[in-house]
């Protein structure tokens, strides 16, 4: 029996899926050579899925720079704390690799994030987004996305914490670990539906897609 898949997934059902938790080890690295001895695992690895995370403003004129790199493997996530060491030269080579595949969902943003701290020349990176279009499936958000491929559901409540905190909180790490993580299953599931065609796509009614509009917050 074919895997089902939606062009829209209701908004509505997410709420009653079950909770999805990220299980592997998770590695805070706060120095250059932390950052180096990390990079140099990451490279090894066939898939990594990446994301970032930037303190939140709560008033008008103030921005803050990315604060968080993440990257995960199939069982091991690493929180590069940008806001303590920087773009350091393990990171640039690690965004700068050409050879390992790697991961991302609206990953222009985050480029555009990380150039604030420093130049570098973006390696190769595949887009969640462009992969679910070609599958016809036209939510953006790795909410909907994870929601719609494994019927999962994601928490966001982390996502305006303070990025910037001394000492990340347990429930941050986790979040940001799950959402590097996910990029990776997302990206090993829908390669597979690709390359077999064990799908069926299901167009859901215009007027049920109309009364379930993405919000435009839920991008990422």
């Amino acid at each position: 029996m074919k895997k089902l898949i939606y062009n829209k997934f209701e908004k509505s059902k997410i709420a009653s899926l079950r909770r999805v938790l990220y299980t592997g080890k998770t590695v805070v690295v706060l120095s250059a050579e932390e950052a180096e001895r990390s990079v140099d695992y990451l490279l090894s690895q066939p898939v990594l899925g990446f994301d970032t995370e930037t303190r939140p403003s709560f008033r008008k004129g103030v921005h803050y720079k990315c604060s968080l790199l993440q990257v995960a493997s199939d069982d091991c996530c690493f929180l590069f704390r940008l806001n303590h060491i920087g773009l350091s030269p393990a990171i640039v080579r690690l965004l700068s690799d050409k050879t390992v595949t790697k991961v991302g969902l609206a990953w222009n943003n985050d480029l555009m994030s990380l150039r604030e701290l420093g130049e570098f020349e973006s390696g190769t990176f595949v887009d969640l987004q462009d992969m679910a279009r070609e599958l016809g499936i036209e939510d953006q958000s790795l909410v909907k996305l994870y929601a719609n491929i494994f019927n999962g559901r994601i928490s966001k409540a982390e996502r305006l914490s303070n990025w910037e905190r001394d000492v990340l909180k347990d429930s941050q790490k986790h979040y940001a670990a799950l959402d590097a993580w996910a990029c990776v299953n997302l990206y090993r599931e829908m390669l597979r539906l690709k390359q077999t065609g064990d799908y069926e796509l299901v167009v859901v009614a215009e007027e049920t897609k109309q009364n379930d509009e993405t919000d435009i917050s839920e991008t990422r």
